[in-house]
């Protein structure tokens, strides 16, 4: 079976003039896709649009850092959900070496405001360490489930998870870290995090997560659940996006987003890669639906 191949030789956005732009969410609203992403330049986080996933829109911020708060230097890695006609943001805030969750809602998915001045996920336990960040949500059985990084500030160690009933208010699993490095994979054995988690009707739970050999070198991953808690299987493909060299993306690919496009049968991974200092945006496809063929590691 194939491996995820990418799309062209260059970034699909992402350039000299928007300077590094990462940790994409890309979803479908309205019939285009919605990418949500962060903006480093702007310490903001911001949208763009496209028809195809490919050609993308002017971007435009949807919410600025706050230097006032003390925990919002910066702010990126940002989640958008839309329920009942209200968007809903889930974002990193960093300042001071750490990194928190804030809450902001917007009526037009543009304009977002946030909803409190402190942020509603702190660091609280040692695996934790000083930063959780990279909040992936979803709206799920009547439920909000989180899964989010957490660690090192610079770069985050392992994934864990929560649930809310109104997305603001959050109980941590007690079983966290739920997702953590296997040591016997090169490609994942110094840290994982920054997932995207998706629900299927055939493969549970699909967990696409950034894994590290060493802390400038990353892969993209998949793994899968039936609960999306516990019992996490590798696919047998990892990694399935993985560095050119030679190309933009020679020293990292991190941070993947995903959409299974029904129409052309196919899974669209969007991830930013990185060659020094330089990170863009850059979309991996894959013509096939089952990631788990045979069996798993």
């Amino acid at each position: 079976m194939n491996n995820f191949m990418k799309y062209g030789t260059a970034p699909v956005f992402g350039n000299e003039q928007t300077g590094t732009v990462f940790d994409a969410y890309v979803w479908q609203d309205g019939g285009k896709y919605r990418m949500d992403f962060s903006w480093r330049s702007e310490k903001a986080c911001a949208v763009t649009f496209s028809e195809d996933g490919i050609h993308w829109s002017e971007p435009i911020i949807t919410l600025g850092n706050n230097l006032d708060s003390g925990w919002e230097d910066d702010i990126n890695r940002n989640c958008v959900l839309k329920i009942g006609g209200i968007y809903k943001m889930w974002y990193t805030g960093q300042a001071r070496d750490r990194s928190f969750i804030g809450y902001a809602e917007s009526t037009d998915g543009i304009h977002f405001e946030r909803k409190f001045d402190e942020p509603i996920m702190i660091p609280e336990f040692p695996w934790e360490n000083a930063s959780v960040m990279n909040p992936c949500v979803m709206f799920d059985e009547g439920k909000y489930k989180m899964w989010y990084s957490a660690g090192e500030t610079y770069e985050p160690n392992v994934i864990a998870y929560a649930e809310s009933d109104d997305g603001i208010h959050w109980k941590k699993s007690r079983i966290n870290p739920i997702f953590v490095r296997e040591m016997s994979n090169f490609y994942e054995q110094e840290r994982i995090g920054g997932c995207h988690v998706v629900k299927t009707e055939d493969m549970g739970y699909l967990m696409f997560y950034i894994g590290y050999e060493d802390i400038n070198t990353a892969r993209i991953c998949v793994a899968r659940s039936d609960n999306g808690i516990t019992k996490w299987e590798r696919s047998l493909l990892d990694p399935i996006v993985e560095p050119t060299e030679g190309s933009w993306d020679s020293e990292a690919t991190y941070k993947p987003t995903v959409v299974w496009n029904r129409e052309e049968g196919k899974w669209m991974l969007w991830y930013n890669g990185r060659t020094g200092v330089k990170e863009y945006i850059g979309l991996a496809l894959f013509d096939h639906r089952d990631l788990f063929p045979n069996k798993v590691k």
